[in-house]
């Protein structure tokens, strides 16, 4: 739905989220991140020593607090993981009026 249209002229109009790995001194960690496309901040984000679906949960959790949400008006873009397309992500993301969106097979990048 995003269709790889990363300029956003109006604040939490789109969200894309993604999970990257940290090297730390004790092993490694998983961070996942939202971001406003509009301002390219972070407005959630969340790390565990796992990869479960609980990081997305948690890093959206974090944005939906942070900023006001209209039902209907928010585009939340990412990859097709087992975290963002698991039942709980996607309900998550209806039970707060979010739009899913996510990249094509075979496409993983959300970013130019």
């Amino acid at each position: 739905m995003l269709d790889r249209k990363f300029e956003v002229q109006t604040p939490n109009r789109a969200w894309a989220s993604d999970i990257t790995y940290i090297k730390t001194w004790e092993g490694w960690l998983y961070l996942a991140v939202v971001i406003d496309l509009f301002s390219r901040r972070v407005v959630g984000w969340s790390m565990r020593h796992d990869m479960q679906v609980d990081i997305t949960l948690g890093a959206l959790s974090m944005a939906l607090g942070q900023r006001p949400v209209e039902a209907g008006n928010l585009l939340a873009h990412s990859d097709r993981g087992s975290q963002y397309t698991s039942r709980d992500y996607q309900l998550m993301l209806r039970e707060n009026g979010l739009t899913c969106s996510m990249s094509g097979r075979g496409n993983a990048g959300t970013t130019r």
